[in-house]
């Protein structure tokens, strides 16, 4: 791939690391020859299939053998069946920390992965005692810090709690500690698992 001069901000990735270890991402912050990724991946269909082929064979070979899209019933039937028989990595592990196409597009903008709790609750307004609400009716008594999101028609009552995640929708109830949000996607897993796929 040539770098257009219409580009210049267009650079040849020479290593991506996934989560680096405190120590390595100290040094990266320091040397000042590195760029945070935000997540945003483009990619052509030729290429992002040629690298399941080369870096996660086992995953490209499960939708091979087992990929139906005839029906929409039967495209949903086989990405469960594949989904549960994949290997448990992400695209940055599996595929971009391997790869040697890769291309940075270095730009300076404002940017939150609002996939966190945490994010959303930076990023949301918040009542006097920093309580991000998300619902019609609440009545908080010593309680701050907190994200509270419901559906509409039902009042939340909470007392003493602070720094809380508090998620309630027509089916499941999840009261987490901020600072363990990361444990969330265990609490789906485990759900997925011990309750099926209603909860999920």
């Amino acid at each position: 791939m040539e770098i257009s001069a219409e580009l210049p901000n267009l650079k040849k990735v020479k290593t991506f690391t996934e989560k680096p270890e405190l120590d390595i991402a100290k040094f990266f912050l320091e040397s000042g020859e590195f760029y945070w990724n935000s997540g945003i991946f483009i990619w052509s269909i030729k290429n992002i299939m040629n690298a399941f082929d080369e870096y996660l064979h086992d995953v490209s070979s499960l939708f091979k053998e087992n990929y139906n899209s005839q029906t929409r019933k039967a495209e949903e039937k086989s990405i469960h069946k594949i989904y549960t028989e994949c290997q448990n990595i992400s695209i940055d592990y599996g595929i971009m920390e391997k790869a040697s196409n890769v291309y940075v597009l270095c730009s300076d903008f404002g940017w939150s992965d609002l996939g966190t709790w945490n994010s959303v609750y930076e990023h949301s307004s918040k009542d006097k005692n920093g309580n991000a609400v998300k619902s019609d009716a609440t009545i908080l008594y010593n309680s701050k810090n907190n994200i509270i999101k419901s559906e509409k028609g039902k009042l939340i009552v909470t007392q003493g709690l602070n720094d809380f995640i508090i998620v309630d929708t027509s089916d499941v109830l999840l009261i987490c500690k901020k600072d363990d949000e990361q444990l969330v996607r265990q609490f789906v897993n485990d759900a997925k698992m011990l309750k099926g796929e209603k909860y999920i």
